[in-house]
């Protein structure tokens, strides 16, 4: 190869990979991915092929190490909102309310995003590095060359536990950030238990804990197919597992913001009278 072909074969490859046709590609290759998955849902269930035992297993490694932080966050920040918004009602002369404050932005914002964060950044990662790592080993190579399907054998049980996680955590979370900002605003800002539950039941509603529960649910399948779809296409080796990983990390965290905004909007449009 001569020294000319050297010097500009490096030079071509960016262009490539930031061309407009490969940045579509990319960002609808996870869109096929999730209907991929919902389609692999009644089929693996009705052909009795659903692997129960990885969803299990999933479902398990997933909290084992997603509950801890979560709750690490969740404890902090129940109680830095409970002073901004007490000091911010005072202020304001609306002392009353501030159970309904902190408690609609636990629910309809802070919970489902912790959780999915703490997803996203935890057992995200895992699972991308180890879909990458079987990727680079060739094992799903050699599943597909079987006739197994890897969709529905390796990501489908990843996603309905990250899912179910994301749930059950996404209560447990709100239930001690809650609490957090109760004992805070009794406590530090003397107000009275009594009071401040009675206005969460002036202004809450059932639909901001349906929208909690939507947007947690939603946040575990953006989760996990993003991160299962850098997983499976990893490649270059370990460092491309590595940058795989990253790449997960960091598209996830600006889809979930993304698709917070247009849930909380598209509630406020149909459920008028509040921000969601």
């Amino acid at each position: 190869m001569s020294a000319r072909a050297v010097e500009t074969e490096p030079a071509r490859r960016p262009r490539a990979a930031l061309s407009p046709q490969g940045a579509i590609v990319d960002l609808l290759a996870p869109v096929w991915l999730a209907v991929e998955v919902l389609r692999s849902i009644p089929r693996s269930l009705l052909a009795g092929r659903f692997p129960f035992e990885e969803y299990l297993r999933q479902t398990w490694f997933t909290i084992k190490v997603c509950t801890l932080p979560s709750l690490a966050v969740s404890i902090p920040f129940g109680v830095i909102l409970a002073l901004q918004v007490g000091v911010l009602a005072q202020e304001v002369g609306a002392s009353g309310f501030t159970g309904a404050g902190n408690t609609l932005a636990v629910v309809r914002q802070a919970a489902p995003m912790i959780t999915a964060l703490m997803l996203a950044g935890v057992a995200g990662s895992a699972i991308c590095s180890e879909l990458g790592s079987r990727r680079i080993r060739e094992e799903l190579d050699a599943l597909e060359v079987m006739g197994v399907r890897v969709v529905e054998r390796i990501v489908l049980p990843r996603v309905m536990a990250t899912v179910t996680v994301a749930v059950l955590l996404n209560g447990v979370v709100m239930f001690f950030s809650i609490m957090t900002t109760l004992l805070v605003s009794v406590v530090a800002m003397d107000l009275s238990a009594g009071g401040y539950l009675a206005s969460v039941g002036t202004l809450a509603r059932p639909s901001d804990l349906i929208l909690s529960l939507v947007k947690a649910a939603i946040f575990g399948v953006l989760c996990a197919v993003v991160a299962s779809h850098k997983g499976i296409t990893a490649k270059n080796g370990p460092s491309g597992v590595s940058d795989a990983v990253t790449s997960a990390v960091v598209v996830n965290f600006v889809a979930l913001f993304g698709a917070n905004f247009v849930i909380s909007q598209a509630y406020a449009q149909l459920f008028p009278g509040g921000v969601a």
